[in-house]
């Protein structure tokens, strides 16, 4: 099984954007946990951060046909961009939402996702455990859409 997992805009930062909200730890040790959750679980993952939503949009295009899932964490995009949403509805592949911090209890303009309209499960305030528990998810959802 083969996943790719997106994310989006200032995750690059993370340990100096906002640590009190996204924690200490940086991009680099972001990655390298979903990569031993991805083989605890074992799939196989391609990592994907892009600043720029075009970008984004085009990686979930491209993943028609070559990717089993997807795990997204679209950041600020979760919130304004229809275009994310209209591409996860046109490959039609399962995907999971991630959110480090639990968006739920932020500000008012983070209470829609419009990303999550396309998602099969949104997992948020559980920091980086959030990717393992989308990463084990998606499996299981996958591997029972199969059987």
């Amino acid at each position: 099984m083969n996943f790719l997992v997106i994310n989006g805009p200032n995750l690059n930062l993370l340990g100096l954007r906002e640590p009190e909200i996204y924690g200490r730890q940086d991009f680099a040790a972001l990655q390298s946990f979903i990569r031993r959750a991805a083989a605890e679980a074992g799939v196989e993952v391609e990592l994907f951060q892009h600043n720029h939503e075009g970008a984004i949009v085009d990686k979930i295009q491209a993943a028609y046909g070559v990717f089993d899932g997807i795990v997204i964490n679209p950041a600020a995009y979760t919130h304004t961009s229809v275009a994310i949403l209209d591409a996860l509805k046109a490959v039609a592949l399962p995907a999971v939402e991630v959110h480090l911090s639990d968006v739920s209890k932020r500000e008012s303009f983070r209470q829609i996702s419009y990303a999550g309209m396309a998602c099969v499960k949104t997992y948020m305030g559980l920091g980086f455990e959030g990717y393992r528990e989308a990463i084990h998810y998606l499996r299981q959802y996958i591997e029972g859409e199969r059987a």
